[in-house]
């Protein structure tokens, strides 16, 4: 979770430093259409998988969530610091919970209300809305979160319907596809750096998802949920460092609160999956 944080970390620090000069859209659309290659290992299994017409129908509304999400992260971290862009998508596993409480019908106790709650003001920590003024910067992050949770919640959905190769490689590609045409209005055409650029950020990102796989088969998510802060501690001090932006306490204060109420989330689920295993066994 250590590798995945800074690997994640990196992505951010790239597209910071490389997607200025293009718009976010294509700069996004670089990042998935280059990204492609690492597909062709996944083409075996999501071809032996098979389509049927309801899963076409749930990874193209995927793929249109995340292809949303994407192009406001993007944009996103040309307008604000890398610490809040890091720190304000904690709040996508909030979403998540909220959205399976009111779309798979989970139900929403009373600790994990609590919890969902406490990200929220976590939130209202980093924004601190009517003492500072808020830019299109930090509304295009809450979008951010909302898209990206809608994508996790169909992911949801697949997991017990289709193998995590066939998952992830359906996702590629139809983001590839929902961002060409967002991509190709806005086209500025990009150098060669900023085509190596994007390339090592699909790079980052891929191994960022890889090694974070092997975290969740190494130890629980709440065990590897906390660990996740370190990625706040990672982007602020290279923000600082790299593109001199001010050390926010704020910031990571209300990123604190946010990891402390996934962890919540995480430990909860966690032990309700270990009674359900037990009642089974």
């Amino acid at each position: 979770m250590i590798l995945t944080g800074l690997n994640f970390v990196a992505v951010t620090v790239v597209v910071k430093y490389a997607a200025t000069g293009l718009p976010a859209a294509e700069a996004a659309f670089l990042r998935y259409a280059l990204g492609l290659v690492f597909v062709i290992p996944m083409l075996r299994p999501m071809i032996a998988a098979g389509l049927s017409r309801r899963l076409a129908w749930i990874y193209s509304l995927r793929g249109a969530a995340h292809t949303i999400g994407v192009i406001l992260w993007f944009f996103a971290m040309t307008r604000i610091t890398i610490a809040e862009v890091t720190a304000m998508n904690y709040l996508t596993p909030v979403y998540v919970t909220l959205g399976a409480a009111l779309f798979l019908g989970e139900r929403l106790a009373a600790r994990r209300l609590l919890a969902v709650a406490a990200a929220l003001l976590g939130a209202l920590v980093i924004l601190r809305p009517g003492f500072r003024e808020l830019s299109v910067g930090h509304v295009t992050m809450l979008g951010t979160a909302v898209a990206f949770a809608g994508s996790y919640l169909l992911a949801k959905r697949l997991s017990g319907e289709a193998s995590a190769a066939a998952v992830v490689g359906w996702l590629s590609v139809t983001v590839t596809l929902g961002l060409a045409p967002f991509a190709f209005a806005v086209w500025v055409p990009p150098s060669g750096g900023q085509m190596a650029w994007m390339f090592l950020v699909a790079c980052f990102a891929t191994a960022g998802h890889y090694t974070m796989t092997l975290a969740f088969a190494a130890a629980p998510v709440s065990v590897t949920q906390p660990v996740t802060f370190l990625q706040l501690v990672w982007a602020v001090l290279l923000g600082w460092a790299l593109f001199a932006e001010p050390l926010d306490g704020w910031v990571i204060l209300g990123g604190a609160i946010i990891t402390a109420a996934v962890s919540v989330i995480a430990w909860r689920e966690h032990v309700l999956k270990a009674r359900a295993n037990l009642r089974r066994a």
